[in-house]
């Protein structure tokens, strides 16, 4: 790829950036009220805060110790743990990617819907018509070069930015200080079971909407320069952060949480709505359908892109290691847009698929986090890439805290989230053990693969039953 088709600062940071403010950041308010207070939601900004920022630097400093593991969160988890981690990594972080793309999608034509009430809530025949025309005009702008739908994506981040600063300015003005404070933990008032719960509620949320932290990683093969993609996250992920905080907590200001829990997607529309008018919601149903298109084009380019890199080192099927001549991953891209179609079928199925599909996609990523993170640690106890002198000792911090984040969402998630990601993980055994025998590849499977390998199975179909018997729901 010549040096001119190549990702710079700037197309990166607007990478990280419109890959994390998608839909979610205009349903955000709406999404954290459904199961906590004003006080659990400080709360919970403040371990996001934290476990967020520790996840972006651990990224940051991967990228800078290993600068040839060019395939990002996929080949830390290989390097690390071997071949059988490494390949889940990469089919977690894909499965999320694209179960993401269709969260986007009911979430886009339920803003649709405030203009044409044929699209109204996003999930029925029409929308799904809708959102099939847009899933394969993206498709097509893939097809035509990472870099020049990158450009695309560009150019959306900063129309979609616009709307999210208007709401915030106006939001400072309205926000009232005793709505904010009222029921503040709640009708029971503050214990710790109670506030807990609270608290566990909001971390899917706030994962989903930082989803895409790692993009500059993902594409750092295509980076300019080495050094941009720690600067892309960090100033990509401090920018984003901000604006969340002040979205989630302004709007507790302006509605109670029980009027915001109850609002129609998207939330940010209808509090605006209820501050300045009937133009405020226009305003900001444009800026989500521009923002969720970006964040859609955004995360097409990631789908597509992991497996193709993880084809082209051998632990994917062959086939996916087909580039274009724009030099697009076609058949990466042609698997993930047609599970996408099939999928969208499933909005008929559920009473709230988009809450339902953005948890599932932020569940889905939680391996391919807690491996990256695990990764740092055991770099820093090894002391590979160290000098013999040097201190590792804030590296070693930072990789632990980002560690038991991780750990801590996959129980803030609760069992019926972690079941359902292993009925997604356990197909994923039969294409690993089917892709090295196509490549001929000999792996000595470790009593820790093999143990996994049967835990992911069985809780696989712990959730088949549960479905069955309608004790998990959709």
């Amino acid at each position: 790829m010549g040096e001119d088709k190549k990702l710079g600062l700037v197309a990166l940071v607007a990478l990280v950036i419109g890959s994390m403010i998608g839909g979610g950041a205009f349903n955000l308010a709406g999404d954290i009220a459904l199961g906590a207070n004003a006080g659990a939601v400080l709360i919970g900004w403040a371990i996001t805060g934290v476990g967020i920022i520790a996840m972006a630097l651990v990224f940051q400093n991967l990228a800078t110790r290993k600068p040839e593991l060019d395939s990002g969160i996929y080949s830390y988890a290989k390097e690390g743990f071997g071949p059988f981690l490494g390949f889940n990594s990469a089919w977690g972080y894909w499965l999320s990617a694209w179960l993401g793309n269709i969260a986007y999608a009911t979430l886009l034509f339920s803003s649709i819907g405030y203009f044409f009430p044929t699209f109204e809530g996003g999930q029925n025949i029409a929308s799904i018509i809708g959102a099939s025309i847009a899933l394969w005009f993206v498709h097509y702008l893939v097809l035509r070069g990472i870099h020049s739908a990158a450009f695309i994506n560009t150019i959306t981040t900063i129309a979609k930015i616009i709307p999210i600063f208007l709401f915030i300015l106006i939001a400072i003005i309205a926000f009232k200080w005793d709505t904010f404070t009222f029921d503040f933990w709640g009708s029971e008032g503050f214990s710790w079971g109670v506030v807990g719960e609270q608290v566990k509620s909001t971390m899917l949320v706030t994962l989903w909407v930082f989803i895409g932290v790692e993009g500059a990683v993902i594409m750092s093969g295509r980076a300019k320069r080495r050094s941009d993609i720690g600067k892309a996250t960090v100033i990509g992920l401090v920018s984003v952060l901000l604006i969340y905080i002040l979205i989630s907590l302004l709007s507790l200001g302006i509605m109670p949480r029980e009027e915001l829990a109850e609002l129609p997607n998207p939330a940010m529309a209808y509090i605006l709505e209820d501050v300045v008018g009937k133009w405020g919601a226009i305003v900001i149903n444009l800026g989500l359908i521009i923002s969720v298109l970006g964040a859609w084009l955004g995360w097409t380019m990631f789908a597509a892109e992991l497996p193709y890199v993880t084809a082209k080192d051998k632990m994917f099927p062959k086939w996916l290691a087909k580039e274009n001549k724009n030099k697009a991953p076609v058949n990466a891209l042609w698997l993930t847009n047609g599970l996408v179609q099939i999928f969208l079928i499933t909005l008929l199925f559920s009473d709230k698929a988009y809450n339902f599909m953005f948890s599932l996609a932020s569940s889905a990523i939680l391996i391919p986090y807690m491996l990256s993170a695990f990764y740092q640690v055991k770099l820093t106890f090894t002391g590979e890439t160290y000098a013999p002198d040097s201190s590792r000792t804030k590296d070693k911090v930072v990789g632990i805290i980002a560690s038991i984040y991780g750990i801590w969402l996959v129980y803030a998630a609760g069992i019926d989230y972690l079941l359902l990601t292993m009925l997604l993980y356990a197909p994923g055994i039969l294409l690993y053990k089917w892709t090295l025998k196509e490549n001929q590849t000999k792996v000595k499977e470790t009593k820790l693969d093999k143990a996994l390998m049967v835990i992911i199975v069985i809780l696989a179909i712990w959730a088949l039953v549960g479905l069955i018997t309608g004790k998990i729901s959709l």
